[in-house]
């Protein structure tokens, strides 16, 4: 089974990413920040699949830790779906240059979630 971590400070986000991923048969875990995120990661390093993030928590934002994943080799090949509200040009493109791979904007419905997660090949 893979397993998917849906990193975002808001649990109803948490709770409609992961079901959503539940759906294709993820098993999912949580983490409400970054830093959470990061010691997630460090123990389940090979069970990871694919990496939510929202951009705007507290302590360790989803930026910041995508930059640090990326920095780590061990971690470079896990798919990361960025999900913000953040919706300037500038910022997507600065999400996507340091290593987001698919970027999607608050407010969205299942089935817009569903249509960027099948560009990564999720859910087909």
């Amino acid at each position: 089974m893979s397993t998917a971590l849906v990193i975002d400070d808001s649990r109803a986000m948490r709770l409609l990413v992961g079901s959503t991923l539940a759906s294709f048969g993820f098993q999912v875990l949580e983490a409400g920040n970054g830093a959470e995120a990061l010691r997630v990661i460090e123990e389940e390093p090979l069970r990871l699949s694919l990496l939510t993030v929202d951009w705007n928590m507290p302590v360790l934002n989803g930026l910041q830790f995508v930059r640090q994943i990326r920095s780590d080799v061990r971690f470079r090949h896990i798919p990361i779906v960025m999900i913000t509200s953040e919706c300037q040009p500038a910022q997507i493109e600065e999400a996507l240059e340091t290593g987001v791979d698919e970027y999607i904007m608050k407010p969205f419905n299942q089935d817009g979630l569903r249509e960027k997660f099948a560009l990564l090949g999720i859910g087909q």
